[in-house]
């Protein structure tokens, strides 16, 4: 609530600045008012209205500057109590990671034979077939 105040109070201090050197008049108004231009002077009287205009902006000034400070402040500084975002409830509301399975996979239901080893003794090269022509045969020959 103190913030949208604040947040007000920069607009208004702003467009308020900006009206008040609007209606000063520059250095240069015054060569201007040497040749028929010097009635623009008349409406606060001849000091008048640069003293009360200059006097207005720099309150309006001071109240901008220390009004950006705290608005400044106050967005630096963390809030009590933090509005939570679409990815915050997801983070919260997300179940853990299932933990990794160590070790070996289990084994298939039904394995295939391991090939019987060549009769040379030397293993079988890896993606190819045991050799079945040497090996012995167990089923009983007629």
């Amino acid at each position: 609530m103190l913030r949208i105040a604040l947040t007000i109070i920069q607009v208004f201090s702003a467009i308020s600045i900006m009206a008040l050197v609007l209606l000063q008049r520059g250095k240069g108004a015054d060569a201007g008012a040497g040749f028929g231009a010097g009635a623009s002077g008349t409406v606060f009287g001849a000091r008048g209205a640069s003293t009360a205009l200059s006097r207005a902006t720099a309150i309006f000034a001071a109240v901008f500057m220390i009004n950006s400070l705290a608005l400044a402040y106050m967005g630096t500084r963390a809030p009590t109590e933090r509005p939570k975002t679409l990815l915050d409830q997801a983070a919260t509301t997300q179940s853990p990671a299932p933990a990794p399975v160590t070790g070996a996979p289990p084994a298939p239901a039904a394995q295939t034979p391991a090939p019987a080893p060549s009769p040379e003794g030397a293993a079988p090269q890896s993606g190819a077939p045991a050799s079945t022509t040497n090996t012995p045969s167990t089923t009983p020959q007629q």
